[in-house]
């Protein structure tokens, strides 16, 4: 596949474990600049597993990840950050005691331009409008989906090039899905990538152009996600389509 765009992110042949549990068995793959691409795949199949890996939160066994053509797999999660790769977590992990403007300066940690902190601030309130209506508000008492609202916001703080993306729909009544893939098809056009994992595969096809099904620690399938939505297998297993 020719792709207009150079590769920002490459997966190559990863191995990671949890103890003795083998999650990531060989996995590779691309993520090239200004994409959304999304990940698929069943609860334990490995998803959260490789962008924790990516964001070096977990430690590779084997393989290699490289970040704008230079090796990151050895990095401590701090530096990668520092590098340009933000993660939204699954089940959002905000800093419920904080309030919102701290969770968003929590962002910003790694960032030496002080000075322009305060306007990608004022950036991520013009995302999330109802962010700034509660801004002084502690963050734990806030609806699931201001939650989620301030987790990705809160990633945007550090000025990514890469956005990792876990779970962002889940557990949101459906017209906040809408909102949250509206927003981060907003944030794709505005010059971020993003590697989505979304159990939603619906939706995800719906706003990425790519996509990759991982199954018990491998990929299984890589392919244009209106060749996947076609699939056999992703309609019965992750579109629920009934496929005679």
């Amino acid at each position: 596949m020719t792709n207009q765009e150079p590769t920002l992110l490459r997966v190559q042949d990863i191995h990671a474990y949890y103890g003795n549990i083998h999650a990531l068995k060989g996995v590779s793959l691309e993520v090239n600049e200004k994409e959304i691409v999304a990940l698929i795949g069943s609860n334990g199949a490995g998803k959260s597993t490789l962008l924790n890996t990516v964001s070096g939160i977990l430690r590779s066994k084997q393989g290699s990840i490289y970040f704008e053509g230079s090796r990151i797999d050895q990095l401590s999660a701090h530096k990668i950050v520092d590098l340009g790769i933000s993660q939204v977590p699954e089940g959002r992990k905000i800093f419920s005691r904080l309030s919102v403007i701290e969770n968003l300066e929590m962002g910003a940690f790694v960032r030496k331009d002080r000075g322009e902190v305060a306007k990608d601030m004022e950036a991520a309130f013009e995302l999330f409008p109802r962010l700034r209506e509660r801004r002084q508000q502690v963050a734990g008492t806030l609806s699931g989906g201001e939650q989620q609202m301030l987790a990705i916001a809160r990633a945007l703080m550090a000025r990514p090039h890469l956005l990792l993306l876990d779970e962002p729909s889940m557990g949101l009544a459906p017209v906040l899905v809408e909102t949250i893939f509206e927003t981060i098809e907003r944030i794709s056009n505005e010059g971020t990538t993003i590697l989505l994992v979304e159990q939603n595969a619906l939706m995800a096809f719906q706003i990425a152009t790519r996509g990759y099904v991982i199954q018990t620690g491998s990929i299984a399938l890589e392919d244009s996600t209106e060749n996947l939505s076609e699939n056999e297998m992703v309609q019965k297993l992750y579109l629920g389509i009934e496929v005679e």
